[in-house]
């Protein structure tokens, strides 16, 4: 298995060391890199491990919070993901969608932001 590793930190200050090492130490293939906020959608390296990422290769980021702005972002990434038969790991939480348990996790993830969207329609 082939796994991509994205390490994301907020700001140009804060040091990436600590999810870059995790993810070479659960054996990334490649890591990505971005510093910025996960509230901008302008994250080079984030669109680029999105076009490199292949069937069969897995996603892996050091914590949920580094990947998506959102409970409703995460869900919408890790479904493109799945449709694309990439899978993703969470270091942190220990979440992996290539196995039953993660798969259920993101599926009452789905629910909680569906949930969350109906709110806001009311």
């Amino acid at each position: 298995m082939v796994n991509i590793g994205y390490a994301r930190v907020s700001t140009l200050d804060q040091d990436p060391s600590l999810p870059i090492k995790a993810l070479q130490q659960f054996g990334c293939d490649k890591i990505y890199e971005d510093k910025a906020s996960g509230a901008k959608t302008d994250r080079p390296d984030f669109l680029n491990v999105i076009l490199y990422l292949r069937e069969g290769v897995t996603l892996v980021v050091w914590k949920l919070d580094r990947l998506g702005r959102s409970i409703n972002h995460l869900v919408q990434i890790i479904n493109d993901l799945k449709e694309r038969k990439v899978g993703f790991k969470s270091l942190t939480e220990n979440i992996d969608t290539t196995t039953l348990g993660g798969k259920l996790v993101f599926h009452l993830f789905d629910a909680l932001a569906q949930f969350e969207l109906s709110l806001y329609d009311t």
